[in-house]
Order: C-alpha cells, then sequence, then structure tokens
C-alpha cells in the first residue's frame, strides 16, 4: 500500500487526476493537434469554448490554455482527464463536451480521421454513447451551417 501511494506521488502530474477545466482544455487541445496542426481557428475555438463553458474572461482562457497546452505535450494517456470529465459532468454535460470536441475537429473546415477516431474513443471513455455521439455531431454540423454526412 506505502508503495502504491509512492509511486502515485512521484507519478507525472499529466497521471493524476485532473481538475475539470483542465481535463476539457488538454481534451480540447489534443482534439486540435490530432491532425498535426493546430489552426489560428482552432485555437480561437478552443478559447471560446472554454470562456463559454467556464464563464472566464479572455485572459483567464489564454491562461488556461497555456497551462493546459504543456500539460497536452508531456501527455501520455487520456485517461486521468477523461475520468474527471466522466466523474464530474452529469450526462447531459458530457454529450455538451462531444459537441465541444466536434467544433474542434470542425473548426479548419476539415475532419481528419484522427480527430474523428479520437472522439469515438473519448465519447466511450465518458460513457457517451455512440447514438448521441452522432448527434451531438449533426448538430454541431448543422449550426456551422453544414450538411452532415
Amino acid at each position: 500500500m506505502f508503495m502504491q501511494l509512492m509511486n502515485f506521488l512521484k507519478a507525472p502530474e499529466t497521471q493524476r487526476p485532473a481538475d475539470l477545466k483542465v481535463a476539457v482544455a488538454v481534451l480540447l487541445l489534443e482534439a486540435a493537434y490530432r491532425d498535426d496542426t493546430f489552426s489560428t481557428d482552432e485555437r480561437v475555438v478552443i478559447a471560446r469554448l472554454l470562456r463559454e463553458r467556464f464563464g472566464l474572461s479572455e485572459s483567464e482562457a489564454s491562461q488556461l490554455m497555456a497551462a493546459s497546452e504543456s500539460r497536452v505535450r508531456q501527455m501520455v494517456q487520456l485517461q486521468p482527464f477523461t475520468h474527471a470529465i466522466s466523474e464530474q459532468m452529469p450526462p447531459a454535460e458530457r454529450i455538451g463536451f462531444i459537441e465541444m470536441l466536434w467544433e474542434v475537429a470542425y473548426a479548419d473546415g476539415v475532419l481528419d480521421p484522427e480527430e474523428d477516431a479520437m472522439i469515438r474513443r473519448i465519447a466511450g471513455l465518458i460513457y457517451v454513447e455512440d447514438r448521441d455521439r452522432v448527434l451531438a455531431r449533426q448538430r454541431v454540423l448543422k449550426r456551422m451551417g453544414r450538411e452532415p454526412s
């Protein structure tokens, strides 16, 4: 038991339980990086989503993004972040988070297969049904004035 506690304390910060704001920001940033490009459009969308979701100022959203970007670069696994979301968000909010991921994925105008796979994986990890994931995508595309394919 003592060794488990010591291993936990020695674990990189990204393997410890995450704050909800950080978890959301990290996963949104990971979605943006998933296609190997992080466009200005994606950055703007993520900042807007963080401000709207958490009632942050522009400065606070920028600080959260900067702190989260360093976590993304160190990230080994999604689990600490998805766990924080599944524990701290009720089901309807988790579906809303999936919509946020879709907005980031479509921010540059193109859905990369890696982005799609990541959203599918995160949805499963936060207990969002496939049907709800697909409907979330359709709602985002409709808001963007695009037809679901």
